[in-house]
């Protein structure tokens, strides 16, 4: 007979754990082998327990998730953590993932999906709600870049050598403020708020040589 997976629940809403020690238990295969109200306490229970699961919830009083995944890791824990949250925002999911999560499933998850995602982070695998993955791939694609025009990159080379809006006005034989929504331009495609982060940026981009800053 296969052992059961041993699975410890932390949450701060007792009827949380209530509703989710009832769906395990009915599961055959997972054994919840502890509870804790808070990442401090799911520490010191998965420490106790040894589970090989730890199922955790992000937004809890006196340590929260990340903290407690974090604390987990420098301990040396071999348990597998799932983040099981409401919450999908890249400011929740990438601390979560980057502090050592195996995975992160939202609350609102079927109850098969939920006992897959602690199977599957009981063998080490990986799991990732479709919310989390496009959250996860549009940070790592990032926006969309529109490409400096030919006379936009004039404007940055100008930029880079120490040249004035005036006189670079003057070289390119434009008015001010054409080379003023120039900059304007380049900062919006860049993604930067002034010159100097603007020619830095160049340059790691080889818009512009480093002779040329």
């Amino acid at each position: 007979m296969t052992t059961p997976i041993r699975l410890v629940i932390a949450d701060d809403h007792p009827v949380v754990r209530d509703g989710l020690r009832g769906m395990f238990a009915g599961a055959g295969d997972i054994d919840v082998v502890g509870e804790a109200a808070d990442g401090a306490e799911a520490v010191v229970v998965a420490e106790r327990t040894d589970p090989d699961v730890v199922l955790l919830d992000l937004r809890m009083p006196v340590l929260d998730g990340v903290g407690a995944i974090r604390k987990l890791r420098a301990a040396g824990a071999a348990a597998r953590i799932l983040v099981v949250t409401t919450y999908d925002t890249d400011a929740d999911v990438l601390p979560a993932i980057e502090a050592g999560a195996t995975g992160y499933v939202l609350k609102d998850a079927p109850r098969d999906e939920l006992l897959r995602a602690v199977r599957a982070a009981a063998r080490g695998e990986a799991v990732l709600a479709p919310a989390v993955v496009d959250v996860l791939m549009s940070r790592v694609r990032g926006p969309a870049q529109e490409p400096l025009t030919p006379r936009e990159v004039e404007v940055l080379r100008l930029v880079a050598r120490g040249t004035s809006n005036r006189d670079a006005a003057a070289a390119l034989f434009v008015s001010e403020a054409t080379v003023k929504t120039h900059l304007l331009h380049i900062y919006a495609k860049l993604g930067v708020n002034d010159r100097a982060a603007a020619v830095a940026l160049a340059v790691e981009r080889g818009l512009v040589r480093p002779s040329e800053a």
